[in-house]
């Protein structure tokens, strides 16, 4: 191999990252609390739960949700009594018991790291649009059998948000919801906070463990269900399937030609375009609920977005449940919609390709690089001027299929509930190939290629996808810091060159999870499997035929068989074998090694075997994964917020014009303080409110809050504690002439000497203007 030269770029670079590791390693040797007192619960000075479905324009906070105990084993201990009953069902009917819910769950929208590009300095600075747990509970008439689906506005599910998740259902209904029959999945949007997880490799990618966050979260996720569990009612669900053009391209197309041509004949395209939907009514015709499930990526958003946003599905969800409830502002209202991940792994919204920024020209290549600025200027783009407006072409192209598909819907889902679940150590899976050959999974690593990113957004550092060898350099670095991997899991994962040996690294908690969920719920002739990470297209599609013909081989025919993505633990992606010999970005992430897909199919026929015969009680549990209980604490501190002399949290320092017209933008600024203080204190559920005054009841209605997609809130931080908020209303085409207000609503963090800090809540005065014309 030619020796290698460094530019002063990437030298300085290579020192940064250095420094940064020294930094990492002594702060994962230093900064632990235990999770009971992360960012410590005394300071709050008030809270409440999440907002839900409300009536319209209500501001008022709820109930606290309380803490509970660390998550312990639900299949053995005796279930306690629940403390909230049992809604009496009606059971001579024909389909079943519905509930659906939505629940805020964003978590702080400043002061952390956005989840999903991993890019260092992508922190949160304010908020586009909120994101929610939306969860449906099916209940046969009889109430024998249950089964819950939750699509989460979330990077993905961590194991210890579902852990916390049972364990607080386990608390309060008992052995009513289960880690059987509760599917917890993300929609995959990059533009949520992370913060929530316990394996390390993602604590140090999230800069630490935020409690305020989790705890948040989890709050939102339990609340929905409690919501669907209250409101459920006798009524019926249909399905529907359609093709979705012009929303997707296959990320990785070089990758996806290495699986045979006999297979890939079998198909007219390199994504999956089929949309699956399930529309949900009472029985007497009244609208509750969809979920869809389609292959996207939620990366319309660029990784130079710092508002958090729950991206093109999301937006998809926005249009949706604003037509269906009208009246309501966004985040309220009875109706739930639900566009929940699929198998994405390689699948991009930026549908007009890889192009080299500087020169124009095509990057479509094995390697995605440019000849001049290699990998770093191969990026894709999508349909719009910007990542706004391809975030909603691609989320309108989304949500038109979705109601093309909703009108139609008329067959009907009918037949039993059942769920199978086991916990896998997927390290050490034994691979029949066939009737006499047999492979293995690894212990976790990550490959080369992982560090070089998409064309969705590229690695810091200047890797390239289809790396097929190491490099000394940083091999060196990271055995001088790390530790050497193994012989072992070297040789298990070839052709991947391993660059970090997870799966051998295990303080101050293990870097990758050992024990991964496979699980199965069933409606009828519908299967849901839910899926522990990022499938490819093909790897999708392979799942689905292996489960389909288990359930035919054992008399269960003409099954729909769906994947759900990013569901109860995070593993990052599951290509093909073949597919993982090109070792781009998604094979690299393959973790498990080369025969991780067909260790899936095998634990997924179990399981589908298992629910075709009857015979789910047999299966066993597997082992338990943990709950760590000391997580690393988030490396930016808290500190006291301050304002400029003379002036008081939420004054106005730069007002609204006088007028403006349909299509502008108006724009306040106000004294800030920091946002993430209103993840703590919920006493206020929006930081925003655009209101319209109304002459014939001198009163002011709210028209949008901080979940519409009109407002921004953008959040500048100073030194010392100070800050500004600047507040933006894109007017809408459908706004009214009148006289309007934006209004800012925060906490502060104020600390007294020698006493314990509290938060405050504050409200701004409001900045009036009028809207002129309506053209």
């Amino acid at each position: 191999m030619a020796k290698r030269t460094f530019s002063s770029f990437e030298i300085f670079l290579i020192f940064l990252l250095v420094l940064m590791t020294g930094i990492t390693v002594a702060l994962l040797s230093l900064l632990f609390i235990t999770s009971g007192t992360i960012e410590n619960h005394t300071e709050i000075g008030g809270g409440s739960s999440p907002s839900t479905q409300g009536p319209p324009a209500t501001q008022g906070p709820a109930a606290p949700q309380n803490s509970t105990p660390p998550w312990g084993p639900t299949t053995t201990q005796a279930s306690p009594t629940p403390s909230t009953p049992e809604p009496t069902l009606f059971q001579n009917f024909s389909g079943y018991h519905i509930g659906v819910g939505r629940a805020d769950c964003t978590g702080q929208v400043s002061d952390i790291n956005l989840m999903g590009y991993s890019k260092t300095g992508q922190y949160a600075r304010g908020i586009l649009t909120r994101l929610y747990s939306r969860a449906f509970i099916m209940v046969e008439p009889d109430g024998s059998n249950r089964v819950v689906f939750v699509s989460i506005d979330i990077g993905m599910v961590s194991q210890r948000l579902r852990l916390e998740v049972l364990s607080r259902l386990q608390n309060k209904y008992g052995s009513l919801y289960r880690r059987d029959n509760v599917i917890l999945s993300g929609t995959h949007t990059h533009s949520g906070p992370a913060g929530y997880f316990q394996y390390t490799t993602f604590v140090v990618a999230s800069e630490g463990f935020s409690n305020r966050t989790f705890e948040y979260m989890v709050t939102g996720i339990v609340k929905s269900i409690e919501i669907a569990h209250t409101n459920m009612k006798p009524g019926k669900i249909f399905i529907n399937k359609g093709t979705v053009d012009g929303a997707q391209i296959n990320r990785s197309p070089t990758s996806y030609l290495r699986n045979p041509q006999s297979e890939r004949a079998r198909y007219s395209s390199n994504t999956d375009k089929e949309m699956v939907l399930l529309k949900m009514v009472d029985l007497n015709g009244e609208e509750l609920g969809l979920i869809s499930w389609f292959a996207i990526h939620p990366v319309s958003m660029k990784n130079t977005n710092h508002l958090v946003n729950s991206d093109n599905v999301g937006y998809a969800s926005y249009l949706f449940e604003q037509e269906k409830n009208k009246g309501y502002l966004p985040g309220e209202g009875p109706y739930v919609a639900a566009f929940a991940s699929s198998n994405l792994g390689d699948v991009s919204p930026n549908v007009l390709g890889p192009h080299c920024t500087n020169t124009g020209e095509s990057c479509e290549n094995a390697n995605s690089s440019c000849p001049i600025g290699g990998p770093s200027m191969c990026v894709a783009v999508g349909p719009g001027q910007d990542m706004f407006e391809s975030t909603q072409i691609i989320g309108r192209i989304i949500y038109d299929k979705a109601k093309e598909l909703y009108e139609s819907a008329s067959q009907e889902v009918t037949g039993p509930l059942a769920s199978a679940h086991q916990w896998v150590n997927m390290t050490d899976v034994t691979v029949w190939l066939n009737s006499t050959h047999t492979a293995k999974t690894c212990k976790p690593a990550l490959g080369y290629s992982f560090a070089a990113g998409t064309i969705d957004g590229f690695g810091t550092l200047n890797f390239t996808q289809g790396m097929m060898e190491g490099d000394s350099f940083w091999d060196t670095l990271r055995d001088q810091v790390l530790g050497k991997p193994s012989e072992e899991i070297k040789e298990c994962h070839k052709p991947k060159p391993v660059l970090l040996h997870t799966g051998e690294l295990l303080k101050p908690h293990p870097w990758h999870p050992d024990i991964v969920d496979v699980q199965i719920v069933t409606l009828g002739f519908l299967a849901i499997t839910a899926i522990p990470g990022e499938f490819t297209t093909m790897s999708g599609r392979r799942l689905r035929q292996a489960v389909q013909e288990e359930f035919e081989a054992y008399g269960m025919l003409n099954m729909t068989v769906v994947i759900s993505g990013l569901c109860n633990v995070y593993t990052h992606y599951i290509t093909t074998y073949e597919e993982y010999q090109a070792q781009r970005y998604e094979a690299a992430s393959t973790i498990y090694g080369p025969h991780t897909l067909s260790a899936y199919i095998q634990l997924f026929r179990v399981l589908a075997k298992a629910i075709a015969t009857g015979t789910v009680a047999n299966l066993s549990s597997g082992p338990e994964p943990p709950f760590f209980e000391e997580l690393m604490s988030p490396l930016i501190p808290n500190i006291v917020d301050r304002v400029p002399s003379g002036t008081n949290f939420g004054d106005i320092l730069l007002p609204a014009n006088a007028t403006y017209r349909v299509g502008e933008v108006v724009e306040v600024t106000f004294v800030g303080a920091n946002p993430k203080n209103s993840a703590e204190n919920r006493t206020h559920q929006t930081f925003l409110t655009v209101e319209k005054y109304e002459a014939t009841s001198a009163t002011w209605q709210i028209m949008h809050n901080d979940a519409s997609w009109e407002t921004r809130f953008y959040w500048h931080k100073g030194l010392l504690g100070l800050s500004n908020a600047t507040i933006q209303w894109h007017i809408p085409d459908t706004a009214q002439p009148g006289t309007y207000r934006i209004k800012y609503f925060g906490h502060s963090r104020k600390q007294d000497s020698l006493k314990p800090a509290v938060l405050l809540s504050f409200e701004s005065s409001p900045s009036v203007f009028e809207v002129i014309t309506t053209w």
